[in-house]
């Protein structure tokens, strides 16, 4: 009881932002953690859509693709496995489920909008809150901007499961999902809490913030171009036959660049929303590392998976996700 109540106190005494630092870095030591199983347990805990062994698609007579089920068959399963295949079995759901990730982060950018304006319960106690340690804060400018970057975000991804995509009977795993929510919901706050200062304050008394134009200008335009190119790699998987290779465009050189475009997106908005005097924004950073490693295992996965079906040949020379590096 005793660690508790300390591990209590030692949460009570983070600011909100602290709070979201430590969700993000937990998280990514979880995945971390999860890569780090035996192939055949990691499977059924991260893999989902086409590259779970659920969804994996069924050749003419019967067999399944090369070197998918056979190859978990080949492994010497023990109760670690059989314990987790348990745990995975329960709470499955529909991998469309996605669609709420994008549903709660576009709800969120329009609740704090109005808790912002009407000076809510909820938003002046977490700027309180974030306020009593001082830090240095955004500029206004910059706390509207990284906002609307984000609703943006949620608005197109929302548009590409409604329009885009194609729909999928594909499961997946609940806690997928909830850890998805969490981060979304966790990000919402994120974007605009280390500008506290600058969005409760108003009037002649408020410090001047100074706003980095060049940062600003040079991180928008990464993002911009990396919104835009996100879409044209959705919209050619939506396009490609079901369980065919990607290799057209980004595709020729990188496994998954949607996944690429998806960290550019998170790393410009942490340049973007850049306190005073800092080069990046430290909450926001936060969520681009959880962002990269939760890709990063994917891709890393994707890339056995299509290696596994189509030969190694045809992904042999392509990164993974992150050009020269993986």
């Amino acid at each position: 009881m005793a660690a508790v109540a300390h591990v209590c106190d030692f949460v009570t005494d983070l600011s909100p932002a602290e709070i979201c630092q430590l969700f993000y870095v937990l998280s990514a030591a979880t995945v971390l953690a999860v890569a780090a199983v035996p192939d055949a347990a990691q499977r059924l805990l991260i893999q989902y859509g086409a590259r779970s062994s659920q969804d994996t698609p069924a050749s003419a007579d019967g067999e399944t693709c090369k070197g998918t089920h056979r190859g978990l068959d080949d492994i010497n399963r023990g109760a670690f496995y059989h314990l987790i295949s348990r745990l995975t079995s329960m709470g499955m759901i529909p991998h469309s489920w996605f669609i709420h990730f994008y549903i709660l982060s576009i709800s969120c950018t329009i609740y704090w909008a109005v808790q912002f304006v009407s000076h809510g319960t909820v938003f002046e106690f977490i700027a309180r809150k974030q306020l009593s340690k001082f830090p240095p804060s955004m500029a206004l400018e910059q706390v509207v901007l990284v906002w609307f970057c984000m609703g943006l975000q949620g608005a197109r991804r929302l548009y590409e499961h409604l329009v885009v995509l194609q729909s999928s009977s594909s499961r997946m795993w609940i806690v997928h999902w909830l850890l998805g929510m969490a981060f979304y919901l966790c990000t919402s706050v994120s974007i605009w809490v280390e500008g506290a200062q600058s969005v409760q304050c108003s009037g002649p008394d408020c410090p001047n913030i100074g706003f980095p134009r060049l940062k600003v200008i040079t991180a928008s335009f990464v993002f911009l171009v990396a919104w835009l190119m996100q879409y044209r790699c959705h919209r050619y998987l939506s396009g490609l036959k079901k369980y065919s290779l990607p290799h057209n465009g980004l595709f020729r050189y990188l496994v998954c660049p949607h996944y690429t475009c998806e960290c550019l997106l998170y790393l410009s908005l942490a340049v973007m929303a850049a306190p005073q005097g800092q080069l990046y924004n430290r909450t926001v950073i936060c969520a681009t590392l959880f962002v990269s490693i939760n890709l990063g295992v994917t891709a890393h996965g994707t890339k056995l998976w299509y290696g596994e079906k189509f030969g190694s040949d045809k992904v042999q020379g392509k990164w993974r996700m992150i050009p020269i590096i993986f």
